[in-house]
């Protein structure tokens, strides 16, 4: 069974120790979608240090991050996703540290956006970052007595990072793998069956921690990498379901399946049924008309199909 795990300090402005050799700094920039805020992580305890996701371009946090930094150089930094909330801040500290920037690329939606999810699409992707180096899935970045290896994890986005640290028990999860909540797939940025493929190669690996974008830490990780696998399941049965049941749009089964929901939530849990249609209409269990989208109308392809959701 899936149970999150709430209970965290954001500890704002102060560098609080989270992992051997290394540091969490959590932007002031809480919310419904962020928690308390945007994890930033420093990685070393040498004369070298790595940023990972220097978070929003926000002056405060900057100044935060540079007081932590102290007189260390930075030799690295690196994005797990380009999302408003983890890399606008970059060019701020590679121009105060001269230090590179690191990620999977420019941003990057799973699929192109049709012009009506321009404007949505804008609005949570950070189009202006492009780093200055490009990692590649299984890319080790080597500091200061550490090293960093790339993990692609698509699904939040299609350039979506983890990395993991010197091969051993930690893993920077991003947005991918979060403690305190599901992570949101929400298309054009993201897609469903990558996100699903992310988790199985996840739960394939030795790390036991991970240190996530928002929120503490997610222990014992295998066991909640598989809990989240199952729950998308359950949520993928249950939208089944509802289609086999007469429901044929996105509004009506949020309705029915997000009982509850806080309606400052409602677009996020549309966005999510949305994804999760789209692969049910990419493996042929379901219809839309006129495609899927979100002002669609959806309905079950084989009698009984919610049957079928596995």
């Amino acid at each position: 069974m899936l149970r999150h795990d709430r209970t965290f300090e954001p500890h704002w402005g102060t560098a609080v120790p989270v992992a051997p050799r290394v540091r969490r700094l959590t932007a002031q920039n809480p919310g419904p979608f962020t928690f308390h805020g945007t994890n930033t992580y420093l990685v070393g305890d040498g004369a070298g240090l790595a940023v990972i996701d220097p978070g929003p371009d926000d002056p405060r946090h900057l100044a935060a991050l540079l007081s932590a930094i102290g007189d260390a150089r930075v030799s690295h930094i690196l994005v797990t996703h380009t999302h408003r909330d983890h890399s606008p801040g970059a060019a701020a500290l590679a121009a105060a540290t001269g230090a590179p920037t690191l990620a999977a690329g420019p941003h990057r939606p799973a699929r192109p956006p049709r012009p009506d999810e321009t404007a949505r699409l804008d609005a949570g992707g950070d189009t202006d970052f492009v780093p200055d180096l490009v990692l590649a899935d299984g890319t080790v970045v080597d500091g200061d007595g550490f090293s960093l290896t790339a993990v692609a994890t698509p699904g939040h986005t299609g350039n979506h990072l983890a990395f993991a640290l010197d091969g051993g028990a930690w893993l920077f999860s991003g947005d991918h793998v979060m403690a305190w909540s599901t992570s949101i797939v929400a298309p054009p940025d993201g897609a469903m069956s990558d996100y699903m493929a992310s988790l199985a190669r996840l739960a394939a690996r030795t790390e036991r921690r991970y240190l996530p974008g928002h929120g503490g830490v997610v222990e014992d990780a295998p066991a909640y990498v598989a809990a989240l696998a199952e729950h998308r399941r359950a949520r993928e049965r249950a939208i089944g379901a509802r289609l086999a049941a007469g429901d044929e749009t996105i509004p009506a089964i949020v309705a029915a399946v997000y009982r509850g929901l806080d309606p400052a939530l409602a677009g996020a849990a549309g966005l999510s049924v949305l994804a999760h249609l789209e692969d049910l209409a990419a493996r042929g269990l379901v219809a839309a008309e006129p495609f899927p989208a979100l002002a669609a109308r959806f309905r079950p392809l084989l009698p009984g199909a919610s049957k079928t959701y596995e």
